[in-house]
């Protein structure tokens, strides 16, 4: 059997450039073989092994671009074609799945968490998971389209509205695509907060109001930018017990939290002030099928998002991508190449 290098995922804090078996495809299946793939904050949760479901040994990667190598049975793609690969796998079969929400399967899996994905030369994907990348996008910025489709899928669950303040809590790359997504969605302001100045200076790039937590207390900068109302909409993205509490604190009477983190920890969060100011708490996870695709459109049409990848490496450069990864002062979205020049 054939063998393809992968970035594989071995043990906690661990991993190496080895070699696994070249996939290969049944009907209803494309090999694809990657150009770029993203490291993201999943792929570090199950770098510390502390991901509930990620086994080594694993080429891990679900933010994904590439071109088809093969393919069986009849589809619109052919092989040759650039595309982006959208991860979730599920059942079908759930009451989640047969309402048509099955970013919510009950038996979610994901490629690049359940089963090989992005950091490998070539990746096994079901062709229902392929989406066609637009001619003007490039395959650096199509691997960003699962992030992209997370913040999509974010501002959607939420309320957000023309002329509204909104407040985000974390600039990593989801914070910072939330906030850009909010105000494509009609968002006057973006107050957004992190302790990071490389990635606030970021965020300032963007159009959004950074707000450095280290030295401002951002409950007074909302407050203050408010009238002393709050923010109509917070979303929490930073995933720690003191951005927990300030979720609450920001939020104006009636008005809207959304929960992007996935909290390692169950935080404590002040539900009377919650109750006493009628606070609606909504949560979020994945995206559908029609984010994903409403993610490559707003790409394709011209959004830059190029100032979000501070890093591409190559494959055999993977440990050193977990380890910038450690640092957000210097690592936003770090981009892995698999394809090694001939």
């Amino acid at each position: 059997m054939e063998k393809i290098s992968a970035g594989l995922y071995q043990s906690a804090e661990y991993v190496e450039v080895g070699k696994i078996e070249k996939p290969t495809i049944e009907t209803g299946e494309a090999r694809v073989k990657v150009k770029y793939a993203g490291i993201c904050g999943t792929d570090m949760m199950i770098f510390s092994g502390k991901h509930p479901r990620a086994t080594a040994p694993l080429a891990m990667g679900h933010e994904f671009s590439g071109v088809i190598d093969d393919m069986q049975g009849s589809s619109a793609f052919s092989t040759g074609d650039r595309v982006v690969i959208e991860p979730t796998l599920s059942c079908g079969t759930c009451e989640a799945c047969q309402n048509g929400n099955n970013h919510v399967c009950k038996e979610l899996q994901l490629i690049g968490i359940d089963k090989h994905g992005g950091f490998a030369e070539y990746v096994k994907v079901p062709v229902d998971r392929l989406h066609p990348i637009p001619e003007k996008l490039p395959d650096t910025m199509a691997a960003l389209t699962e992030p992209v489709a997370v913040a999509v899928h974010t501002v959607r669950r939420s309320d957000v509205n023309v002329g509204q303040t909104v407040a985000v809590l974390g600039a990593g790359p989801i914070g910072l695509l939330t906030g850009i997504i909010a105000k494509l969605a009609g968002a006057k302001e973006v107050i957004i907060s992190d302790v990071s100045p490389y990635r606030l200076d970021k965020a300032e790039e963007m159009g959004l109001t950074p707000v450095d937590a280290r030295h401002k207390d951002i409950k007074e900068e909302v407050m203050d930018r408010t009238m002393d109302k709050g923010a109509d909409v917070v979303f929490e993205v930073a995933g720690n017990s003191v951005t927990a509490k300030q979720m609450v604190d920001l939020a104006k009477i009636q008005g809207q939290i959304v929960v992007v983190s996935v909290y390692k920890q169950p935080p404590e969060v002040n539900l009377a002030a919650m109750h006493f100011k009628e606070i609606s708490l909504t949560t979020t996870r994945c995206y559908s099928h029609d984010d994903f695709k409403t993610a490559i459109a707003i790409m394709a049409d011209e959004l830059d998002l190029s100032g979000l990848i501070s890093h591409v490496l190559p494959l055999d450069d993977i440990e050193k991508g977990f380890s910038l990864m450690k640092n957000p002062d210097n690592a936003l979205k770090i981009l892995i190449q698999p394809e090694r020049e001939e």
